[in-house]
């Protein structure tokens, strides 16, 4: 068979474009450092890829989500802190100003400094994050939550929370409205509120009380009524009578798993009461605190009156400290889910990018030695064809 110049010189072309073909595939390999350029290389793998790469990408799509509810939840935190301790300093001021020696310049001064502090409070509560966005505003971010006027304070963020996905199957709150923080605070001990009569007219002083067996206690408002100075007895909301007993000041006075003390000189007809708990925001905690240290009390009746008003502040001051301490506990166990979750999709991440270069990452000796092997046998034949090219019959001849 007889085979033409044109056909050998083709057919060498042909075979050095390929060789020319797998040699730049090769470099652009040893170049990216990927074995995959396009799907067309390694179906299966490229296809295993687009999996692992996109379950990636909504991995770090959870790490910005995780990032900035942290974020949000450390300024909440901080807002907490600074709330505990400005109660903290309106319980020692109360405390101070509850001294029946106090004189009436020092407990003005007092006063002034605990309405400075409830406007602390208040603008805790109005407090925002880094993006502006008002943290106790529940759902309505961009409203400002509390408003003081005439009336008092309100309410007029959102009670909603919002939830941030942290994960596949995972979400996470990333705050607390405010009507969880500053607005639903139990009142006095968190069980009941103890309070003494307007129209008292003697100088006993109610203590806030303590309850010693909660199955025992029965929600209810009672009244304990002096029928003597001496004799007392204790009825509930229907005037059913629950107990009665003899006055010792300071002495306990216990029923239905309550105990409580009244101490001083209570008059006949005096009645001191025992509410059971309701809520009561720490605004008006605190704008009580400064109407009661104001107003404070000159005949020995009203300074009864008013200790045992300071006595029960000073006791829902501690209940709001607590419920702030619980909201900060919250926050801490959420930074923690957090933080946990981050550490596992960190670890799953890097098993991750394993896999991913295993598919999809070459082995560098083994792509230089056969980038080399590919060059030199281009070489050669390039240099045969040079060579047979310039051959005809008249080299024989």
């Amino acid at each position: 068979m007889r085979i033409s110049t044109s056909t050998i010189q083709q057919g060498a072309l042909d075979a050095m474009l390929r060789q020319q073909a797998q040699l730049a595939r090769t470099q652009n390999e040893v170049a990216t450092g990927r074995r995959i350029q396009s799907p067309a290389d390694d179906p299966p793998a490229a296809a295993r890829l687009a999996v692992l790469e996109r379950g990636l990408a909504e991995s770090n799509r959870f790490g910005a989500n995780a990032d900035v509810a942290t974020n949000r939840l450390q300024y909440e935190e901080q807002a907490i802190a600074d709330a505990t301790d400005t109660l903290q300093r309106m319980q020692e001021l109360a405390l101070q100003a509850n001294n029946s020696l106090l004189d009436d310049d020092s407990r003005r001064m007092i006063g002034a400094e605990l309405e400075a502090l409830l406007q602390g409070l208040t603008d805790i509560a109005n407090r925002q994050d880094a993006s502006g966005e008002y943290l106790f505003s529940g759902y309505s971010t961009r409203t400002r939550p509390f408003e003081r006027d005439a009336a008092g304070f309100s309410f007029r963020g959102d009670p909603g929370v919002r939830f941030v996905q942290i994960g596949p199957s995972q979400r996470i709150a990333d705050g607390h409205s405010g009507e969880d923080v500053f607005v639903q605070v139990r009142e006095g001990n968190g069980t009941f509120v103890t309070a003494a009569r307007a129209a008292n007219t003697g100088t006993g002083i109610v203590s806030a009380g303590a309850l010693l067996d909660p199955a025992a206690w029965v929600r209810d408002d009672y009244t304990v009524s002096f029928t003597a100075p001496d004799t007392y007895e204790i009825r509930d909301s229907s005037s059913a009578l629950v107990a009665t007993g003899s006055y010792t000041a300071g002495a306990a006075i216990s029923f239905n798993g309550v105990s409580l003390s009244i101490g001083g000189t209570p008059a006949t007809g005096d009645v001191f009461e025992v509410n059971a708990a309701g809520t009561q925001t720490l605004f008006e905690t605190a704008q009580s605190l400064v109407d009661a240290v104001n107003q404070g009390g000159a005949a020995p009746a009203g300074r009864a009156q008013f200790a045992t008003r300071m006595g029960t502040l000073i006791e829902q001051l501690s209940t709001g400290i607590d419920h702030l301490s619980g909201i900060r506990a919250e926050i801490g166990s959420r930074i923690s889910t957090i933080e946990s979750s981050a550490n596992a999709r960190e670890q799953l991440a890097v098993e991750t990018q394993k896999v991913i270069s295993d598919l999809r990452d070459i082995d560098y000796a083994e792509a230089i030695t056969r980038m080399n092997s590919q060059l030199v046998a281009l070489q050669a034949a390039q240099q045969s064809y040079t060579r047979l090219s310039s051959l005809s019959l008249f080299n024989y001849l």
